[in-house]
């Protein structure tokens, strides 16, 4: 199953768009819900981009696979699933903090985004400065 420029922008757009609908109504108090209830439209999108790629990187298993040809590609694979985990672990914390589940300091929650944003700008480093041009 592939989805075009177009559908993925759509998707992406459509969850936006309910959570950040839910969320103001939760700013606002005209909904007494869950914190854990408004994050739903951002957990299933992250669902659906975790199982795709966890598919195309089960698909190196496949039988007559070079793992030659995609060991770039693999690490860049792997590292967008670290990313995603490491996003799930800053919801997940935040919205136990702001349900009052825990009385973790707030410092402390946003260790998995301080930590996702530095490994994002570590990657953008490695691929302006140090990939090869040919």
């Amino acid at each position: 199953m592939r989805m075009s420029l177009a559908q993925r922008v759509l998707l992406t757009w459509l969850f936006t768009l309910l959570f950040l609908i839910m969320l103001v109504l939760k700013l606002d108090e005209k909904a007494p819900w869950n914190w854990f209830l408004i994050f739903i439209p951002v957990w299933i999108f992250d669902t659906i981009l975790l199982v795709m790629l966890i598919v195309k990187m089960a698909g190196r298993c496949k039988s007559g696979f070079d793992p030659r040809n995609g060991s770039q590609n693999m690490k860049k694979k792997v590292w967008y699933l670290i990313a995603m985990l490491l996003k799930l672990a800053f919801c997940l914390a935040l919205c136990a903090k702001l349900q009052r589940f825990t009385t973790m300091k707030l410092a402390y929650v946003f260790i998995p985004l301080w930590v996702l944003l530095l490994g994002g700008m570590l990657e953008l480093g490695y691929n302006i400065f140090y990939v090869r041009r040919d």
